[in-house]
């Protein structure tokens, strides 16, 4: 069985609260859970210091059982100083697609067919 340190949403429509639980990685998002072992509210600013509660004692025991977290658990944690994750880095991220590219080429020499 393998386990998922993820985030299960919670709270109404445009007000968003979640839980950082301990799952099994085929249960739905907002479905069973063996623990809950944290909380995160978007809404409140962010250095506030209720926006993230983690159980740090419990988390670092489902880490040492091989519980994976998700990629934005993984940031609260790196934050927290429970587990090092390592930086991402897309240098294509930024630039346009193809097909705006092409475009792009396409006005550029209609401007410098026409001077």
């Amino acid at each position: 069985m393998s386990l998922k340190i993820r985030l299960a949403r919670g709270g109404s429509k445009k007000r968003p609260f979640y839980r950082l639980v301990v799952a099994d990685a085929r249960s739905p998002r907002d479905g069973r859970f063996i623990e809950k072992v944290g909380t995160y509210n978007p809404m409140l600013a962010k250095d506030s210091a209720d926006r993230i509660v983690l159980e740090t004692e419990r988390l670092t025991h489902w880490l040492s059982v091989g519980a994976q977290p998700t990629d934005r658990v993984a940031r609260f944690l790196d934050a927290a100083g429970l587990m090092k994750r390592e930086a991402r880095n897309n240098p294509q991220q930024g630039e346009p697609g193809k097909k705006a590219q092409e475009r792009a080429k396409a006005k550029a020499a209609k401007a410098e067919a026409a001077e």
